[in-house]
């Protein structure tokens, strides 16, 4: 018998069905590194996981959790960027085909054979995690192991904001969602010399005053106030430059699509889990640029370990709470409540 470690496991399909349990440890093979694991972020997709609302195909049993830092614990033959004892954190992609013409030039997050950790390849949620080394990136000795553990939704976020949607001096982003990702995405955009505003509801009320704490120009409360009056009034009757939708709320898409100006951008970002209506035809009628926007990039990754490092983002005031990994039950049904606004394990 080989040595165990704790771990949280999808055991198989259906509501739950996830368990705190023995897990064979695992070595690192050719390329790979094993990660002793110092953080691991509770995502909102765990909660939908937990629910069985994701579309995100899995392999089952499988060790959950996909944002991670950590220490390198062993290295596997041919590994030669990192050593024993360095600090790391980890990209989601355990596996990317390497000949498709997404992976010739970069893009490997739309690789058809990719394999996410946490889903399709054993995660975060453990002791330790294996990952390929060219997934690797180094973790500044400035950045602590719990403030780490979010690397992975700042990648997303910092894919969304700049490579994608393109954020500007002087523009005016609407973000709806004060959640984690609204609250990474909105300081992306301020870094960049934007002017922000961030909507939510009135179970938001904390988290719009956290995002005033951290920059926001305005934080509307959409029950109370009406987004597109203030963005008009905002920018002389234009509406945003900018829309980044991170609630993956059918309301969110919909008043989004008013708030924009003519000829604007539009990102969603949040995940609904079912398909949605919306007026497509308000997109034609404005011009509207709109994209998808789903994981990060190499080159997203080290902006955002930059941007962390430098304190131009902020991820340890999203932080609620650091917990062992043996309370994952109530980590994810609490940022599912609102209770919590991120929550960290620690193995």
């Amino acid at each position: 018998m080989g040595t165990k470690m704790k771990a949280v496991v999808k055991t198989k399909k259906g509501e739950g069905s996830i368990e705190f349990m023995d897990w064979p440890e695992p070595h690192p093979g050719p390329g790979q590194v094993k990660i002793r694991v110092k953080g691991a972020g509770v995502c909102g997709s765990d909660v939908s996981l937990y629910h069985e609302h994701l579309s995100i195909p899995m392999n089952l049993p499988i060790i959950i959790g996909h944002e991670l830092c950590g220490e390198i614990a062993e290295v596997g033959e041919g590994v030669k960027k990192v050593q024993v004892g360095d600090r790391v954190t980890s990209e989601t992609t355990y596996y990317r085909c390497g000949r498709c013409p997404f992976c010739q030039i970069g893009w490997y997050n739309m690789c058809p054979e990719r394999l996410i950790i946490g889903f399709r390849a054993h995660g975060a949620y453990a002791e330790y995690c294996v990952v390929p080394e060219i997934s690797l990136h180094r973790l500044p000795e400035s950045v602590d192991f719990i403030s780490g553990a979010l690397c992975e939704p700042l990648a997303v976020c910092t894919h969304a904001t700049y490579e994608l949607t393109g954020v500007y001096p002087g523009d005016w982003v609407y973000i709806s969602g004060p959640g984690p990702i609204g609250l990474l995405c909105m300081q992306l955009a301020k870094a960049a010399g934007a002017n922000v505003a961030i909507s939510g509801t009135e179970k938001d009320g904390d988290r719009l005053k956290m995002a005033q704490s951290l920059g926001a120009d305005r934080a509307i409360r959409v029950d109370q106030e009406d987004p597109v009056a203030i963005l008009k009034d905002l920018t002389a009757g234009l509406g945003a430059d900018i829309v980044i939708e991170c609630a993956g709320a059918p309301a969110a898409v919909s008043k989004g699509l008013e708030v924009v100006r003519k000829r604007g951008k539009f990102t969603q970002i949040g995940l609904f889990g079912k398909p949605i209506e919306i007026d497509f035809e308000r997109i034609c009628f404005k011009e509207i640029q709109v994209t998808g926007s789903f994981g990060s990039k190499w080159t997203t990754w080290e902006k955002a370990i930059q941007m962390l490092a430098e304190g131009k983002v902020k991820t340890k005031p999203l932080i609620s709470s650091s917990r062992p990994l043996s309370r994952w039950k109530e980590s994810i049904l609490g940022m599912e409540g609102k209770s919590e606004m991120k929550v960290v394990l620690v193995p």
